[in-house]
């Protein structure tokens, strides 16, 4: 399967505070000069921090290591455990098709993916909450048919108890991960047959659900604030490991790896030079009520703004706003919660607005000033 990152991309990508600490102490795992050895454990948290790997995200993990963009590409598009395109808000649902699932009714659990979530993997639903796809084997072929969701393992499903599960989820709950059927573990459907003695004190879930459920982080996001940062390769009572920025290779390295080591710090100077407005600042608070705002049925006589100058905006996209009456920048910039909820409404895919800062955008671009997202369309960087 050809793996290639995803045609609209963010502008930038930077850890939350305790992410970059943990990264950092990651990384101090490791000898000088060893620093790449990290790159799984980086990317991993990247995607567990925004849901899927960016190509900021991976520049940003190449900068941190000192190494090449195109190495840290390579490991992203190599594992599939790393979505390259954005997954649903709640959940990806990852549905095991391989040959005791497959058996034990696989295919009617991607027959309610295709009809709860969207006809074709890896497309985020209608209301941006859910994707999936199948993948191969996840060895849990006793308690088949089975879906990884998150971090955990949700087995011996049906068709309805994975469709309560998907309805439980975007109602806002957490499911408890492992059997669906009332069994313990993997043990006989009939019952235990033999070693009956180790049916007593054990816990009201079998090992892997009950240290799930006593975590607590099945689908979440997460921003490093769950757990302590450890590093006690470091020493005793060691809470910290930030990590020196890798030195320049030394002579007779591979060019590539000089080269890399080279762009790494002036590259990240620049990703904070630009002022990032905060989705926050975008739009007040919604009162619950999609408005439609106030449109146009053509441009003004001056001609149309360049949408596109607007993050997470392409032509196709572009072409959209325009069927629906949107222009000019000083009309978005116009759009409070209410309109922006009438907006998404209108998109295939939701939630860009806010995430991409279309209104704070389109305030700075009607004033006749620019984005560094802005500067870059126009120097043919993007699009």
């Amino acid at each position: 399967m050809l793996r290639r990152l995803y045609h609209e991309q963010p502008e930038s990508f930077a850890y939350t505070p305790a992410n970059q600490a943990w990264a950092e102490g990651q990384i101090s795992k490791y000898p000088e000069g060893r620093q790449a050895s990290a790159v799984i454990p980086l990317l991993w948290r990247a995607q567990e921090q925004e849901g899927w790997l960016t190509k900021p995200a991976i520049e940003h993990v190449a900068d941190m290591l000192g190494m090449a963009d195109i190495r840290v590409l390579e490991v992203a598009s190599f594992y599939f455990m790393f979505q390259l395109q954005p997954v649903g808000s709640v959940a990806h649902i990852q549905i095991c098709g391989t040959t005791s699932c497959m058996i034990c009714g696989a295919e009617d659990l991607i027959a309610v993916c295709r009809e709860k979530i969207a006809d074709k993997p890896h497309v985020v639903s209608a209301d941006g909450k859910f994707s999936w796809e199948e993948v191969e084997c996840l060895g849990s072929c006793t308690n088949a048919p089975m879906a990884q969701i998150g971090k955990d393992y949700y087995e011996d499903l049906t068709t309805e108890s994975f469709t309560k599960l998907l309805e439980g989820l975007a109602a806002g709950k957490v499911p408890t991960p492992g059997p669906q059927n009332g069994r313990y573990a993997s043990e006989p459907l009939s019952g235990l047959t033999s070693l009956k003695e180790y049916d007593s004190g054990k816990t009201q879930y079998n090992a892997s659900a009950q240290l799930a459920t006593d975590i607590g982080d099945t689908i979440k996001r997460i921003d490093g604030t769950e757990v302590p940062l450890l590093t006690p390769w470091l020493g005793k009572n060691a809470t910290s490991g930030k990590a020196s920025p890798p030195k320049p290779a030394a002579s007779g390295k591979p060019a590539n790896q000089q080269k890399a080591a080279k762009k790494a710090a002036p590259k990240k100077t620049a990703a904070k030079a630009p002022v990032k407005t905060t989705k926050a600042a975008a739009a007040p608070a919604a009162t619950g009520t999609a408005k439609k705002p106030r449109t146009m049925k053509a441009a003004r006589k001056s001609g149309a703004d360049d949408l596109k100058q607007l993050k997470g905006v392409g032509p196709k996209l572009e072409g959209v706003l325009n069927g629906l009456g949107f222009w000019h920048f000083d009309q978005i910039a116009k759009w409070g919660a209410d309109e922006i909820a009438w907006v998404d409404d209108q998109l295939s895919f939701k939630g860009r607005i806010e995430r991409d800062g279309w209104v704070e955008q389109a305030k700075v671009l009607a004033e006749g000033g620019q984005t560094a997202f802005s500067k870059k369309v126009k120097k043919g960087e993007v699009y």
